[in-house]
């Protein structure tokens, strides 16, 4: 049996435990600089605050309807996160972290288990230990554990939060109430083609051909069929696993219209980037640079554009990658566009240690140690080493205009018992 185990408005729930005078008030989380809403309470949802509504439009119905607004506290929910999912290994070993507030759980060996009673019990131990609410949803696979989840979060009074698919009924049941656009890996265009052969349930999903979804779905819609019909297919994840392609993308507090201010920025991206390859022991191929202007403010010049650069040898040296980025600045900046948002994407990865030697253009074996240098050090005592075209006062700026303390992360804010 596998379970989907999903934390309820994750970042609102966090807020929560530790303002428990905002318990059943409306709640709205805002993006990087404050931008636009990306996480809403139910209560928040039920007063008709859409998703990604921008900020600064939505300022008179945050007064009117009472709607508590907060900054995003990434240091916050990052480590509610790892503490629900460390929680989660007393139930069983075998654990995926499928995101910041999900995670796949595979039982095995536990079938004398009642699941239902064994699901309450996670539930009551994180919401007891932590603050926060989940719902988990039990089921012979993965596909269908999401199926089962979203009834747990749907019919939450009648489930208790814990809804078990363990019988054939059930699962024919559960997919017939599940629309096709909400299966879990069914896309936009999946949902289209599948709605054209007026396919509209997950029950009827199932009921097509193999061939025919191999055909038109691929594989993976195959393997998506089978483990919706209760066929385990989709295994867990390691969730140790490096990432294919690393990214550092943020808006900026201000407009920029100065090409040095934004190379400051990307310096800082690219550098970020390059600290995240050498954690993860990987060496990027190509560095990827994207500019953007405010969208939002249409009175003003627009400008979207990106350059994909392949380095001559992989690496993971700050110095090259950020020179690299530098450099593309200067190639993608227009004069008189006002930059709202920049991004470093590095990609082509490759373990550091099977780089492939080149007898003409190799990098220059001091930057090694170099690097190792430069990350015990701002490790040890903070970012107190960085290049020279970096700002030495920040890492980013955001605009965090409502900003909850950062009460488990920072000694300095910690809550005060008075």
């Amino acid at each position: 049996m596998f379970a989907l185990v999903d934390c309820n408005n994750f970042y609102a729930s966090c807020e929560r435990a530790f303002q428990p005078q905002l318990e059943n008030k409306p709640i709205a989380i805002l993006s990087n600089n404050d931008g636009c809403v990306i996480s809403r309470s139910n209560e928040t949802k039920d007063l008709g605050l859409p998703m990604a509504a921008p900020a600064f439009k939505y300022q008179r119905f945050f007064k009117e309807k009472g709607i508590h607004v907060f900054s995003s506290n990434y240091p916050l929910y990052g480590d509610m996160s790892n503490r629900v999912m460390d929680i989660l290994y007393r139930f069983t070993p075998d654990v995926e972290v499928y995101s910041v507030d999900e995670a796949f759980l595979e039982f095995n060996g536990f079938e004398n288990y009642d699941f239902q009673e064994y699901g309450k019990q996670i539930r009551s131990t994180i919401k007891q230990w932590t603050g926060i609410p989940i719902s988990i949803g039990v089921a012979p696979t993965k596909a269908l554990a999401k199926v089962a989840n979203k009834i747990a979060k749907k019919f939450s009074k009648e489930t208790g939060g814990v809804y078990v698919i363990d019988s054939e009924e059930k699962r024919i049941k559960a997919l017939r109430w599940t629309s096709i656009e909400s299966v879990w890996g069914i896309g936009r265009g999946n949902a289209k083609r599948l709605s054209a052969r007026n396919v509209k349930t997950a029950f009827e999903f199932t009921q097509l051909s193999d061939t025919w979804v191999k055909n038109n779905l691929a594989i993976i819609g195959l393997r998506l069929k089978k483990d919706l019909e209760g066929n385990p297919t989709l295994e867990l994840e390691d969730h140790d696993k490096n990432k294919k392609a690393i990214a550092t993308t943020r808006s900026f507090e201000y407009t920029f219209s100065d090409i040095n201010n934004i190379k400051e920025r990307i310096s800082t991206f690219a550098g970020s980037c390059a600290e995240k390859l050498r954690k993860q022991h990987s060496s990027c191929n190509m560095v990827i640079v994207i500019l953007r202007s405010d969208r939002h403010n249409k009175d003003t010049q627009q400008h979207r554009g990106s350059i994909a650069i392949p380095l001559s040898y992989a690496t993971d040296s700050t110095l090259v990658i950020t020179k690299c980025a530098v450099k593309a600045v200067e190639t993608l900046f227009r004069t008189g566009v006002k930059y709202k948002r920049a991004g470093v994407i590095v990609t082509s990865l490759i373990p550091t240690d099977r780089k492939q030697l080149d007898l003409f253009s190799n990098e220059n074996p001091k930057h090694a140690s170099l690097m190792k240098t430069m990350d015990t050090i701002n490790n040890k005592y903070g970012y107190k080493v960085k290049i020279a075209n970096q700002d030495l006062d920040r890492t980013w700026k955001m605009k965090q205009e409502h900003l909850s303390p950062r009460y488990t992360t920072n000694i300095d804010e910690i809550i005060e018992v008075k």
